[in-house]
């Protein structure tokens, strides 16, 4: 169970750091091959799920990605 905890923590690791990359190449007109799809919608909705990717993977890391001994301490 804790493997599954600590994968959980580096996705959401591994999602705020694919949005705040993407947030940044979009000032300039690029972004990640993986989230292409994002400014399908719009310019507006793009930086929503933008800024959704690194809520929810702020989340999962803040909740998963500690160690159990952190926690107890």
């Amino acid at each position: 169970m804790e493997d599954i905890k600590s994968k959980l923590g580096q996705g959401g690791l591994l999602l705020a750091a694919m949005g705040i990359i993407s947030m940044l190449l979009s000032i300039f007109n690029y972004n990640i091959r993986l989230l292409a799809w994002i400014d399908i919608w719009g310019n507006g909705m793009g930086w929503i799920i933008r800024i959704l990717l690194i809520v929810i993977g702020g989340a999962l890391f803040y909740i998963y990605g500690r160690d159990t001994e952190e926690i107890e301490n």
